[in-house]
């Protein structure tokens, strides 16, 4: 495995030098910030990242509005309360997306909400207390107690709000492959327990954080 600076020079010569490459890397947000995110804004996120997995962005950005209004700005108690009939309603909804699957999702992530706020306080306070030396243990935290939130949809989820995270974009596991940190895409666990050891390994050299890292890894390629 290479040194994080060899990897960053790379990726600083393929993206036009030292400014060109920082212009592009996101940065996360302070844990006083997730944790004063109210959880309906969670919410509204893990389904916004719901529907939009395997279909066009634009049409769900552009029909949000109508998911707010149709959901009651998702608000957790009430969503965790969903009932059969109100899926039902909403499957004639227009102004939605009519995908009963994902509707589904709402009322089962709100009581995932929910059981967070009994142990945590909030959402936001459970993201804030995760290590993000064990990101892939909250990866493997969402699919589990949410629903269909595994794989890249919780990630971009993260993301979205702020938890410091990597992606694992096709450009990112190529660098991860090359850096022999894996052979394929990871899935298994001791798969992403190696790219979870990489990743610390890049953040102790480089004290960057690990959203940064995933993103130089990605421009490196």
């Amino acid at each position: 495995m290479d040194s994080f600076d060899s990897i960053l020079q790379r990726a600083q010569k393929r993206k036009g030098g030292v400014a060109g490459l920082e212009s592009l890397l996101p940065v996360a947000v302070a844990s006083r910030e997730l944790k004063a995110t109210t959880d309906d804004r969670y919410l509204a996120e893990m389904t916004k990242c719901i529907f939009r997995a395997g279909f066009v962005w634009k049409i769900v950005e552009h029909k949000w509005p109508g998911f707010e209004a149709a959901f009651d700005g998702f608000d957790v108690r009430s969503s965790a309360l969903l009932s059969d009939e109100a899926i039902e309603a909403a499957m004639s909804n227009e102004r939605i997306i009519r995908h009963a699957r994902k509707i589904q999702s709402i009322p089962k992530n709100a009581q995932f909400i929910l059981d967070s706020q009994v142990q945590h306080g909030s959402f936001g306070a459970y993201l804030a207390a995760w290590p993000v030396t064990d990101i892939v243990g909250l990866w493997t935290d969402l699919k589990k107690r949410g629903d269909r939130l595994g794989g890249q949809t919780g990630r971009y989820f993260l993301r979205f709000v702020g938890k410091d995270t990597p992606i694992l974009s096709v450009d990112v596991v190529t660098a991860l492959i090359r850096q022999k940190v894996v052979d394929k895409e990871p899935t298994s666990q001791r798969a992403l327990g190696a790219v979870q050891a990489a990743f610390n390994c890049w953040q102790a050299e480089s004290g960057r954080e690990m959203c940064q890292i995933s993103r130089i890894l990605a421009c490196s390629v």
